[in-house]
């Protein structure tokens, strides 16, 4: 089935040890001659540098018919569970949109369904499809940008380097300074840092 209206849906954060987990969706138009061209350089966002990702973000923007985003917060994360709160943030994504999707394409383990729509879960699917892939760039993109904010509230954590994942340093810092508001206390921390 061919419809003009596929929304690609991609994940960013769902492992990191704080912030949100945050969704891009996006629909890209079926008849636009220049689209490849456009976009020629959009990839899955971790194999792209923070730089390239800002710069093609705002591009995937204007491309778009439809673009949205939407978050859960490490509280709904503790509460619901990383994958349950996925799924909201794809909702809350969704939602944004203007228009209701015909068919939704998703990076593999992202599946919707409380949703009454057809839907495809590819693997590796940020490598397969450039509505995906322009998710991954926004959703990471966004996400990242809530993280550098905090580094300012929480300047001792790095957030701004690690973007909340457990490195060798954040879990150091975790160790020394305890967890703050935003870790997310359902996740495991080793060395015993609760």
């Amino acid at each position: 089935m061919v419809s003009d209206y596929v929304a690609g849906l991609d994940e960013a954060g769902r492992g990191a040890m704080a912030g949100p987990v945050s969704v891009g969706a996006v629909i890209l138009p079926s008849d636009d001659p220049h689209l490849a061209r456009t976009l020629r350089r959009v990839r899955d966002s971790k194999q792209l540098t923070p730089r390239r990702r800002a710069e093609l973000s705002p591009r995937i923007k204007e491309m778009a018919t439809e673009w949205g985003l939407g978050f859960a917060s490490e509280d709904e994360i503790d509460s619901l569970g990383i994958v349950p709160a996925t799924r909201l943030a794809a909702c809350r994504a969704l939602e944004c949109l203007s228009v209701i999707p015909q068919f939704l394409l998703t990076d593999f383990r992202l599946e919707l369904p409380e949703l009454d729509v057809p839907q495809i879960s590819l693997v590796r699917g940020d490598q397969r499809s450039l509505s995906i892939a322009s998710a991954s760039i926004l959703a990471k993109t966004a996400r990242d940008f809530q993280m550098v904010e905090l580094n300012s509230k929480y300047p001792e954590y790095g957030f701004r380097y690690h973007k909340g994942y457990g490195t060798r340093f954040h879990r150091r810092q975790i160790t020394a300074f305890g967890l703050t508001p935003v870790h997310r206390r359902s996740f495991h921390f080793k060395n015993d840092c609760r």
